[in-house]
């Protein structure tokens, strides 16, 4: 079967892989399809479970406050509202779109999808349903909300004679959190598309184009044209890629210096303004004990955002200065997979143009 790789857009052929293995690109070495701890069972199992579990998140309190013998409860749709009414439109916006109605459009989707294929029902509807659940697992952040809710039950906890208790809708909120990044580690894409149509083998010297969602191989005449699978936009290339990469790597830079030494909010305490940064609530956290949240904050606010930028930059001028260092192990294109001496086996694509 001939794929195109995700990452690179390199055509390779795959073999059909046994229990436990795992076939990589051979130009950029990411994981092609892999055998090791996926399943579909698993993935839907999962999937549905989440979704069960999103209406008593919605409904229930996540927290409780107890404070000089009065009691305030949380509920998300509350603080929506309250959001709303306090002008913070925007943010209830967004609040509301992430956090309530993308996750549930997200997992109806995907166990839409699972459970059809659990049980043998193939409608057309399939491929376009499936890349919407992929797109959507960008923007349904119930495991960011998470963190935030940590870095909110932290703040709360310091507070004098104030008690917090995490309630019924708060123990479903975690459950759902880890249950959504238990999906995402289940569920292998391509077994799902293979499973919905499969793929076919690539005729030596045929032009071919690949679909950029589902990765199927297409004849080149059907570019700019529907994927026959997932009904996405095929396209051999996007133009003028290196110069947008580059205006949006600029303006990531520019805009997180500002993120990390501005205060993220100001509130009043005791008639006093006391603003908060980035950096100064990593250090709080390491100042009261709490590290592992610190270095996970610290981790995903700064060091991966700088490290993502950074790379992203240095690519795009590699790109521009036509740097061999890129292109220094782009081989005869092959998949590999565990061999019986635990090796790796490759396997020559002759519809690679690089191969011819």
């Amino acid at each position: 079967m001939t794929i195109a790789c995700p990452e690179c857009g390199i055509f390779e052929d795959l073999p059909p892989l046994g229990r436990r293995h795992t076939a990589y690109c051979a130009c950029c070495r990411i994981d092609l399809e892999t055998t090791r701890g996926r399943s579909l069972n698993a993935a839907l199992a999962c999937s549905f479970a989440t979704l069960v579990l999103l209406f008593p998140v919605n409904l229930l309190p996540i927290l409780r406050v107890d404070l000089f013998g009065r009691h305030s409860e949380n509920v998300i749709g509350a603080g929506v509202i309250a959001l709303w009414r306090q002008g913070w439109i925007v943010l209830a916006g967004l609040s509301a779109v992430f956090v309530v109605i993308l996750p549930f459009v997200r997992f109806s989707l995907l166990t839409s999808v699972l459970g059809a294929l659990r049980f043998g029902y193939r409608p057309r509807w399939l491929g376009p349903v499936f890349r919407w659940a992929m797109w959507l697992d960008l923007w349904a952040m119930l495991d960011v909300y998470l963190l935030a809710a940590g870095v909110a039950y932290y703040r709360l906890s310091n507070v004098g004679y104030a008690t917090i208790t995490i309630e019924l809708g708060g123990q479903c909120f975690i459950a759902a959190a880890l249950l959504t990044m238990l999906t995402r580690a289940s569920l292998d894409r391509r077994t799902v598309w293979r499973a919905i149509a499969r793929e076919c083998e690539a005729r030596p010297a045929e032009r071919l184009v690949g679909c950029a969602v589902c990765d199927l191989v297409q004849p080149a005449s059907r570019d700019g044209e529907r994927c026959l699978r997932c009904r996405a936009r095929l396209s051999r290339r996007k133009w003028d890629a290196p110069w947008t990469t580059a205006a949006i790597v600029i303006a990531a830079i520019l805009l997180f210096i500002p993120a990390n030494v501005y205060p993220m909010n100001i509130s009043h305490q005791l008639g006093v303004k006391v603003g908060y940064t980035i950096l100064t609530g990593i250090e709080d956290l390491f100042k009261n004990g709490q590290w592992p949240l610190g270095v996970l904050v610290f981790c995903t606010s700064v060091l991966i955002p700088m490290g993502k930028n950074i790379a992203v930059g240095w690519c795009v001028v590699s790109v521009w200065r036509r740097s061999g260092v890129i292109s220094w192990r782009r081989p005869r294109c092959s998949a590999w997979w565990p061999s019986s001496d635990g090796g790796r086996r490759p396997i020559r694509s002759p519809s690679c143009s690089s191969c011819r």
